[in-house]
């Protein structure tokens, strides 16, 4: 497992006008919750935070937390439970962190990417849909995959791949329905003809009504007729 190491401070700080202060002084609040502990007021460094966000997914990433003046020597493992983002600045507005033990399975979800270009796409002419972004799993905290790969290029026009398909590591539990689409290839989409409308000034055209013919009586039978009327 990659340790991913981020330093955080005691804050004593508290109250909304203090919590403005610390941001104005580049750091971010944060709280460490863990089972059967009271809870942490701590505070990052809001560049610090940035750039593992960048460098990492971060979420559902073991963070090994260093607490500067902790009376505890080691960094405490922890995941990230909750970052909040300003509605308006997309700033990150507040953090919560989840300490978690190494030898205690936890549920996670891992992200599932495509490679390759299916063959439905490039020869039949049809779109990859990406049905199911992430799967839940069960395990160790130091099993947590960084994301399930999978070869989608066999894929022809009305094939899917389906969780139980994916290839999963034997230390990883999965928790997600087996039958769940991950990911299918459709076909292309029909395109309707479109009647084109009537230039400016020009009437619509109107559909030509084909009457029916009236049989012309032959010349004998024209006078027979007349015959016929006048008695």
């Amino acid at each position: 497992m990659e340790e991913i190491l981020l330093n955080a401070q005691i804050r004593e700080e508290l109250g909304r006008a203090k919590v403005k202060d610390i941001r104005d002084a580049g750091f971010v609040p944060a709280v460490l919750y863990g089972e059967g502990k009271e809870a942490l007021s701590l505070k990052v460094s809001r560049s610090e935070l940035l750039r593992l966000i960048h460098q990492h997914r971060i979420e559902g990433v073991v963070l090994s937390l260093k607490i500067k003046d902790d009376k505890k020597e080691k960094a405490r493992s922890c995941l990230i439970k909750e970052i909040q983002y300003d509605p308006v600045h997309d700033d990150i507005r507040h953090v919560d962190f989840n300490e978690i033990s190494l030898t205690k399975e936890i549920k996670v979800n891992v992200p599932v990417a495509a490679t390759g270009e299916p063959v439905g796409v490039k020869q039949e002419g049809g779109s990859l849909e990406h049905i199911l972004w992430e799967i839940e799993v069960e395990c160790l905290p130091t099993n947590i995959p960084k994301n399930i790969e999978v070869d989608v290029s066999q894929l022809k026009i009305g094939d899917s791949i389906h969780v139980k398909d994916l290839a999963i590591p034997p230390t990883v539990k999965v928790l997600t329905s087996p039958d769940s689409i991950v990911f299918s290839v459709a076909a292309p989409m029909k395109v309707e003809e479109v009647v084109a409308p009537a230039a400016e000034g020009e009437a619509p055209q109107e559909p030509e009504v084909i009457k029916e013919k009236k049989e012309v009586p032959a010349e004998g039978e024209a006078e027979e007729g007349k015959e016929k009327e006048k008695k």
